[in-house]
């Protein structure tokens, strides 16, 4: 592409929708699969990606698989981009292995890669010092897949409303200033999108948003309802026969609210849908469910609500209970946030599972169910190899075990065994403020709210 205003081997994005192809993002339609729609210029190409992911990306690095000799669009790999450059060199190697062998998985081995930095500026950062800042980031993307014979024929910042090239010299075609981005939705493939009906999703932004804690004043009445909840709890799972009490209760009691959830009337602004939802679960309800849902077995048969008609209810009450893990109990969010992210990719949308997935290992790194998932989420696996597992867990009227079961790919492992990108949500993730400091805090006894919250979770977990 040394010159982008030649429209010589254009790029077809006939396939560029195929599920079947795409890596850890969510594919826009099958519907328009027979559509040829080419795809000559950065612009378009940038006009393009919200419609090959399913979502606008933000604070994105985005590799995509290029076929053949028309550059058939195909696997896509999606990471935030990490705040530390020295974090930059490991996470392109991880990004390219994790392209190229999910395309490798399938059959067919990429020709080329075109890359995407996705950015805002910070402060009074302009669109062209991103740029400049992601630059080298760039540069060990393409270090990265041409170290594993894959070359990357384009990378294309996008910040501010324009966008830049790193490979293109021509100043006629790529000015130092940038080039501003078509109209959205003005591209071919836009309206090849839009004629099949299909709508870009929420952004990863609004995602997580979803699925935050509560800040509001009513967090502090959840967080009492929690701790109230605990000391209940405590006693009767230590109990001889409490511990059975208990998670059948929670079962019933998810199953009670989800049938209130279905019942209600169907909200379509997201937004004043999660409202009308909160406002259907009490704060002694969700506590329940929470500390509940953090015994393994309890909730690996909450998981089994991952299809049908209880999908997206199930998928309703786990953000609810998501963002009712406020204050302290933060680390109980895990469990919540995998099974949302679970039923999210069950259910055919990666992007929210990834995200999901993502938050429960910010909320506890150690969670093992949120770390599997996350694997197989992120190689593009088939859930349907965790749907049969979880079946037959269901039939034998047990456990399903799915934790040692689930399929990992190898191209998703760090060589820790972490998932792609899992360091630097390590680092990112914010710390807790202790509740004291100097001689008070090392005086205080082990006793109250704090110490009460560690205890009901060692005692409802059981090897998560």
């Amino acid at each position: 592409m040394a010159n982008h205003s030649e429209q010589n081997d254009p790029i077809n994005s006939a396939d560029s929708t195929d599920s079947a192809d795409s890596i850890g993002s969510t594919s826009t339609t099958d519907s328009i699969d027979e559509t040829l729609v080419t795809l000559r210029t950065p612009a378009e190409l940038a006009d393009a990606l919200p419609y090959l992911l399913g979502f606008r990306p933000e604070e994105s690095v985005v590799l995509i698989a290029l076929h053949g000799e028309r550059g058939r669009l195909g696997g896509r790999v999606r990471l935030g981009i990490p705040g530390r450059a020295e974090d930059w060199p490991p996470i392109a190697e991880q990004l390219a292995q994790c392209l190229v062998g999910g395309c490798e998985r399938r059959g067919t081995r990429p020709d080329g890669i075109v890359a995407f930095l996705c950015a805002e500026p910070v402060g009074a950062e302009s669109g062209r010092q991103v740029m400049e800042r992601l630059r080298p980031l760039a540069q060990v993307l393409r270090t990265a897949c041409g170290s594993l014979d894959v070359p990357v024929f384009e990378v294309v910042c996008i910040s501010a409303g324009s966008f830049w090239t790193y490979c293109c010299p021509n100043k006629e075609c790529c000015p130092p200033e940038g080039v501003p981005l078509l109209r959205p939705g003005t591209s071919v493939l836009a309206a090849a999108t839009a004629y099949a009906g299909v709508q870009v999703g929420v952004t990863p932004r609004e995602m997580r948003a979803r699925l935050t804690p509560w800040e509001s004043v009513a967090a502090a009445d959840q967080e009492a309802a929690l701790d109230a909840a605990g000391m209940a709890i405590v006693r009767r799972i230590l109990d001889e026969d409490g511990h059975a009490e208990v998670a059948a209760d929670t079962l019933d009691l998810a199953r009670r609210i989800m049938a209130r959830m279905a019942d209600a009337p169907t909200v379509v602004d997201r937004l004043e849908a999660d409202l009308q939802d909160d406002e259907l679960i009490a704060h002694d309800e969700a506590a329940a469910l929470i500390l509940g849902l953090q015994d393994r077995t309890t909730r690996d048969q909450a998981a089994e609500w991952m299809e049908g008609d209880a999908a997206a209810t199930a998928l309703r009450l786990w953000r609810v209970l998501a963002r009712r893990c406020v204050g302290a109990y933060g680390e109980h969010a895990a469990a919540p946030l995998s099974l949302a992210g679970w039923v999210a990719w069950s259910l055919g949308d990666a992007t929210e599972g990834q995200e999901a997935l993502a938050m429960a290992l910010c909320a506890d790194p150690s969670y093992t169910f949120a770390q599997l998932l996350h694997h197989a989420c992120a190689g593009d696996l088939d859930p349907e190899p965790i749907r049969r597992c979880l079946r037959r867990g269901r039939t034998d009227g047990g456990a399903s075990g799915v934790q040692t079961e689930l399929p990992v790919p190898a191209e998703t492992l760090d060589s820790a065994g972490e998932p792609v990108g899992a360091a630097s949500r390590r680092r990112s993730r914010p710390s807790r403020p202790k509740s004291g400091t100097g001689a008070r805090a090392a005086s205080r006894p082990n006793t109250g709210p704090q110490n009460r919250r560690r205890t009901t979770r060692r005692a409802a977990r059981n090897d998560t």
